[in-house]
């Protein structure tokens, strides 16, 4: 799973993303429209500003605003910023790879011949998938309107 405080920063940036202002975006005014608790996102914010996906400005008019396109950021380096490796054993990590201590071959190892498939699927996923895709699907969404239920008794 991943945790809340990526759910949450891909939440906001999505929200900056689909600024079609262009003007920057206030803490309070991103919390209040995603339902995120504000100290969370202030911080949140601060990191991903460190790490070059947002600005900011300071005083009246101030506010975040996305460093990069949205083309451009995919889930996956967010995931990375934010929570580490993606991988759900650290001998699949790109990153941050690290034999396992217990293991006496990587290319024997069960537990790492099963997760190995399903990690490079996932993160082949998360990497080809970038805040306008995710923009893009929540819109198609909700254009598409919630399903119609039909019930009959």
């Amino acid at each position: 799973m991943i945790t809340m405080k990526t759910k949450y920063a891909l939440k906001a940036l999505c929200r900056l993303a689909s600024s079609t202002t262009g003007e920057p975006m206030l803490i309070a005014d991103i919390a209040e429209q995603e339902g995120i608790p504000r100290k969370f996102l202030e911080l949140i914010l601060v990191e991903l500003k460190q790490h070059g996906f947002l600005t900011s400005r300071k005083g009246r008019g101030g506010g975040y605003l996305l460093a990069k396109n949205p083309d451009t950021i995919t889930v996956a380096a967010i995931m990375r910023v934010l929570d580490g490796p993606i991988a759900p054993v650290p001998c699949l990590s790109r990153t941050s790879y690290q034999r396992c201590a217990e293991c006496k071959d990587e290319a024997t190892c069960g537990v790492r011949l099963v997760f190995r498939d399903a990690h490079a699927a996932s993160v082949q996923v998360l990497e080809s998938t970038t805040l306008a895709d995710m923009l893009g699907r929540v819109e198609s969404a909700s254009r598409s309107g919630p399903p119609i239920l039909k019930y009959s008794i």
